[in-house]
């Protein structure tokens, strides 16, 4: 079973910049690689529902939310089993605990979220 781990989270200032690292350890599905794995990191505010900040789709190209387009860049190696989320000029709005994914067929695996607090 994948086991996912998350760093990088903390205080950063309005307009800062912050970077997110998620390593997967452990066995993969049968008959699969880490890069027919479809990654990305998501996000929970308090009092509000997970939704997706990036994704990278197994073969495409990234994909962002509106809110977060042009700012955060998502990357993924695969010979290190990593994925990044690079965080540029974050604001208040992008406080939140901060989850990576992965997902290939049914299997979904989360890592334990890392905390990012944007505050001056």
């Amino acid at each position: 079973q994948m086991r996912l781990v998350e760093s990088g989270g903390g205080l950063v200032q309005p307009g800062g910049s912050l970077r997110l690292s998620c390593t997967a350890y452990g066995s993969f599905l049968k008959m699969t690689t880490f890069d027919l794995y479809n990654v990305g990191w998501y996000r929970q505010a308090p009092g509000e529902q997970r939704e997706l900040v990036a994704r990278i789709i197994s073969g495409d190209e990234p994909e962002y939310s509106d809110s977060v387009q042009g700012r955060f860049t998502i990357s993924r190696d695969n010979s290190k089993k990593t994925i990044d989320l690079q965080m540029n000029s974050v604001n208040a709005e992008d406080t939140a605990v901060y989850y990576c994914n992965t997902q290939v067929g049914t299997i979904d695996s989360w890592g334990q979220g890392t905390q990012v607090t944007v505050s001056s």
